[in-house]
């Protein structure tokens, strides 16, 4: 779904500053501080070649802490449903979710929007532990059309900001 897209969420979530001013150029400055997080906790975001190997999403985002893959999706409209070559990647992911014990999630780029244009949601799993299974919790998992089929709503889904800060939370310092 656009390979620019790709590159874009991955600058973000790699911490680059200028990626993460470019995103929220047209955000609030309360958004804007939410998103900066990820500058000081950033993460390794590794592409995976070609439309992806079979269940890791488009890129697959690690760091000491936490670790999940993201399928990363755009459109023109505020809706994607899920058939053939795209209910096969959701699967797949939910497949290697739960035989790994990884969060998929699904980064929907609704194009021509003001703001954050970003929205994150999840593929439901089970078996997650620690702090996996906490960001599960937090996170909007993909919504169910009426007969049952999960589909992307970015207007159902969380906010990058919003993901950047709950995923970038200072650690805390203990004293010793």
């Amino acid at each position: 779904m656009g390979t620019s897209y790709e590159r874009e969420l991955r600058s973000v979530l790699a911490g680059e500053l200028k990626g993460v001013r470019a995103v929220t150029r047209s955000c609030s400055e309360l958004e804007r501080a939410m998103a900066m997080r990820v500058v000081n906790r950033p993460f390794l975001v590794v592409r995976a070649p070609g439309s992806g190997t079979e269940g890791t999403g488009d890129l697959l985002v690690l760091r000491g802490d936490l670790c999940f893959q993201v399928e990363v999706k755009s459109s023109k409209t505020d809706r994607i449903y899920l058939s053939g070559r795209t209910m096969n990647q959701y699967n797949s992911l939910k497949e290697v979710g739960e035989r790994c014990g990884l969060q998929p999630l699904y980064a929907f780029r609704l194009k021509g929007v003001r703001g954050d244009s970003w929205r994150i949601m999840r593929v439901q799993v089970e078996g997650l532990t620690g702090k996996s299974r906490h960001l599960s919790r937090s996170i909007p998992k993909l919504p169910l059309t009426n007969r049952g089929v999960p589909h992307l709503n970015w207007d159902a889904g969380m906010p990058l900001h919003r993901f950047l800060a709950l995923v970038c939370k200072s650690e805390g310092v203990k004293s010793i």
